[in-house]
């Protein structure tokens, strides 16, 4: 059963945050997958280039237990957030150019004590069963399907 999207707002164990609303066919598979498997979860667009304060307030305040980052081209929104917090994050490239590369080889190459997990480049649905797994380790199945 699926609970509404503003259901699944109220107490988010994950935020979706994408760097911009032209990576909506990205973040909206994520968002279905969630949905499907009944995990409460925030969306917000949010720049980390255009709009850092406001994304430095967000993570401050955000209770959600993981972070899924959807970001093309330089893709440094999943970077950023892994260094305003010690929760986990999970990115996902974007094929916005370059067939998406760019943006993967940016996730996976971040610096030393600034960890980000990346999946497949377009695949939002990717992080939302990574994102559940992780839940499913430290709570009782937050899903009733294994995943």
């Amino acid at each position: 059963m699926s609970t509404s999207k503003e259901e699944n707002t109220k107490n988010p164990l994950v935020s979706i945050i994408a760097g911009s609303s032209s990576d909506k066919e990205v973040y909206e598979n994520a968002e279905k997958i969630l949905r499907e498997n009944d995990v409460p979860y925030d969306l917000q667009i949010i720049s980390a280039h255009r709009d850092p304060a406001k994304l430095d307030q967000y993570v401050k305040s955000c209770k959600s237990l993981i972070y899924i980052a959807v970001a093309g081209l330089s893709a440094a929104l999943p970077g950023v957030i892994a260094s305003k917090t010690d929760k986990p994050v999970i990115g996902v490239p974007v094929s916005a150019k370059l067939m998406g590369l760019d943006a993967l080889l940016s996730i996976v190459q971040m610096p030393p004590g600034v960890p980000v997990a990346c999946v497949g480049i377009d695949r939002g649905d990717n992080a939302a069963y990574l994102a559940i797994k992780i839940l499913n380790l430290f709570k009782k199945q937050v899903t009733k399907k294994p995943i």
